[in-house]
């Protein structure tokens, strides 16, 4: 295994095993909750926005490793982010993880990248992306519960 690979691996244990941004928002704008019955991953997105900016995201639920720490880094570098930068991180999120490693999205993505490697496991790319669906629909105010089927 490479020294790369390695870290990335331990990021993804160190954010599931400690997800960051876990817990309600009681001044939330908007919150949906998400649910992967594949796995059953059930996660709770929270957001406060102002202004077109994000300034609060959390998160609570339960989920694999993936789906935690895939919603802990998401909430970690969405914080600040206005809607539009919010809309191209998940474009280029989601094309990194359903199609695998490419040197440019990674760049762009920073920490994020550790997620690339999700691609090769198809079964596992829904539980990298059950936060950011839920979070997509929670500021599109969308009703109902988000699912990965």
């Amino acid at each position: 295994m490479s020294a790369l690979r390695q870290l990335y691996q331990e990021m993804i244990i160190d954010h599931g095993k400690r997800p960051r941004n876990f817990g309600t928002l009681p001044d939330a704008t908007h919150h949906k909750e998400g649910f992967n019955p594949l796995c059953g991953d059930r996660l709770t997105i929270y957001v406060s926005e102002k202004n077109n900016v994000v300034e609060k995201i959390c998160f609570e639920g339960s989920g694999c490793a993936i789906s935690v720490a895939s919603a802990s880094l998401m909430t970690e570098v969405l914080q600040g982010k206005t809607r539009a930068e919010v809309e191209a991180i998940f474009d280029d999120f989601h094309e990194l993880v359903t199609k695998g490693h490419n040197v440019v999205l990674e760049d762009r993505l920073g920490k994020l990248a550790v997620l690339a490697g999700v691609a090769e496991f198809p079964a596992r790319v829904k539980c990298a992306i059950l936060a950011w669906h839920t979070l997509k629909a929670a500021m599109a105010d969308d009703a109902g519960t988000v699912s990965t089927e």
